[in-house]
């Protein structure tokens, strides 16, 4: 879901599951969420952070359901901080929720992308790094249609 936090304004989740799965392919509006939850963006971010997101460690104990019932009880992490009993949730050292909460807001977005050119592949070296590097199986890796 960190795709929504980015800007996306849509996530699909399950789209490529094997049918064998049987799990329905779900569909996430941001604007929905935001409408449903009564949230602004900037709550949601937070709310993301302490359920868990790539960028930094989440607080012990919270889970979805607690993050969402303190966002609505503080507004943010900060309010949360500043409310918290620490002595039932441990709050991760030097915890980056602000570096987390910038990366979602200013992703650092490069636009010079190299020219891609698409040449014949090494099949000596694919080899290599798949049995003598990484351990695959030799036959298998050959004899791959």
């Amino acid at each position: 879901m960190d795709s929504l936090t980015f800007g996306a304004t849509r996530f699909v989740r399950h789209l490529m599951d094997p049918s064998s799965r049987k799990i329905p392919v779900m569909e996430f509006e941001v604007a929905k969420i935001l409408e449903e939850l009564q949230f602004t963006m900037d709550q949601f971010i937070d709310l993301c952070i302490l359920c868990g997101c790539d960028y930094c460690d989440s607080i012990k104990g919270i889970g979805g359901l607690t993050a969402l019932k303190l966002i609505r009880q503080h507004g943010s992490i900060e309010g949360i901080l500043e409310n918290i009993n620490k002595d039932k949730y441990q709050i991760p050292e030097d915890w980056p929720y602000q570096e987390a909460r910038r990366m979602f807001k200013e992703p650092d977005v490069t636009l010079d992308i190299p020219e891609l050119k698409w040449t014949a592949p090494d099949e000596e070296g694919l080899v290599n790094f798949l049995v003598k590097e990484n351990g695959f199986n030799q036959d298998r890796v050959t004899k791959a249609p």
